[in-house]
């Protein structure tokens, strides 16, 4: 009863946050590295990461971030479209094809056929999630 953790899970939690700020760096390098090979990519239309110098939120995140990075999501949209949005996370072997952000794991996700599917083509457009995402 009450808001007090289970002995185990006191530990494990203390055993992660030891290791916290090493594995965000991590996570800000291996992203960072990603969102730059998708941007040199021929079949990508654009790249939204605020830890690429092109951003135009980038100044902001250097300022509120101390330079230490926006963390590890980002979004990137294809030149072919709804189809290949769907073919590439399908395709994908080493990604986990889920929407749960702050998950363990690397995850893809593509968002018109997924969490926005029940919206119309504008609406898509307008959150965002449009054809190309």
């Amino acid at each position: 009863l009450g808001p007090t953790m289970a002995p185990m899970n006191a530990f494990l939690t203390s055993m992660g946050v030891e290791t916290l700020a090493l594995r965000m760096e991590r996570h800000v390098q291996n992203a960072t590295r990603v969102a730059e090979f998708l941007q040199a990519h021929p079949k990508v239309a654009w790249v939204s990461y605020a830890g690429l110098p092109s951003s135009k939120y980038y100044d902001r995140m250097t300022k509120y971030t101390g330079g230490k990075g926006p963390g590890s999501v980002f979004t990137f949209g294809l030149k072919g479209g709804f189809n290949d949005g769907i073919r590439f996370v399908e395709s994908c072997q080493l990604l986990s094809h889920l929407a749960n952000v702050g998950d363990t794991r690397s995850l893809v996700l593509h968002p018109g056929s997924t969490t926005h599917r029940q919206l119309s083509e504008e609406q898509r457009t307008a959150a965002g999630a449009g054809d190309e995402v």
